[in-house]
């Protein structure tokens, strides 16, 4: 039977954003490795499955694709010391230590996410994905004009420049995607659609959609095979 929350997960996300302290967090912390924890990797591994199919390259082992509910406050002046939801990301083998395409999917008191695309990447992902998409931007918009994405997730603003990046002309036909500096697309429904035995089947529809945009925008920073030596 597929992986869903319970209940007392929403109250235990709603507590926490309220309370976000450790000696809260700490006398029900139960709670979380049982309604919340436990069912999140469950529900990772149910994914994985199913990845297996449409974005085997982005299949990741549970306890690495969840991510940790403690916050890293050491250069931050928000103290608080927990995530107020429960995460995973799913990075494309060989770049889980960069920022290349991926899958996103969290629970939240205020909403469930579904996500894909490449949010962070770093400089030179940024100068590749931008050569690349030069050459590749008539499919790029064929896959987000796709009917069945349009009717599941929605484009992402992108964290647009206000004027072409370095090195590429104003009258490039792919500027609109080149002023970008992160791709994707996102979902945004209920908390209570966690609740739902239907959450792992509106999981796999978004990301199996989102795959081709994934795939693409991974093209040119994927790590090359290595060839063999004789």
């Amino acid at each position: 039977m597929a992986t869903y929350f319970s209940s007392n997960a929403l109250k235990f996300l709603k507590g926490l954003k309220r309370n976000n302290d450790r000696e809260w967090f700490q006398a029900r912390k139960d709670i979380y490795e049982r309604g919340l924890k436990t069912p999140m990797l469950a529900l990772v591994n149910e994914i994985n499955e199913a990845m297996l199919r449409f974005a085997p390259e982005n299949v990741q082992p549970p306890q690495k694709a969840m991510m940790r509910i403690y916050r890293d406050i050491r250069f931050s002046k928000d103290k608080r010391p927990y995530k107020t939801n429960v995460a995973a990301w799913w990075a494309r083998a060989g770049l889980e230590k960069t920022s290349g395409g991926g899958f996103y999917f969290h629970f939240s008191p205020d909403e469930v996410v579904i996500a894909a695309g490449v949010y962070m990447p770093e400089r030179e992902q940024l100068l590749a994905i931008r050569r690349y998409l030069v050459d590749h931007h008539t499919e790029m918009r064929r896959l987000l004009a796709g009917k069945k994405l349009r009717s599941l997730m929605q484009e992402f603003d992108g964290r647009r420049l206000t004027r072409p990046p370095k090195g590429f002309a104003a009258d490039d036909p792919a500027l609109d995607l080149l002023m970008c500096q992160q791709w994707g697309i996102t979902a945004h429904l209920p908390p209570e659609t966690a609740l739902q035995p239907t959450l792992l089947k509106d999981i796999i529809e978004r990301f199996k959609v989102a795959a081709p945009v994934v795939a693409l925008l991974n093209a040119p920073l994927a790590p090359k095979p290595k060839r063999p030596l004789f």
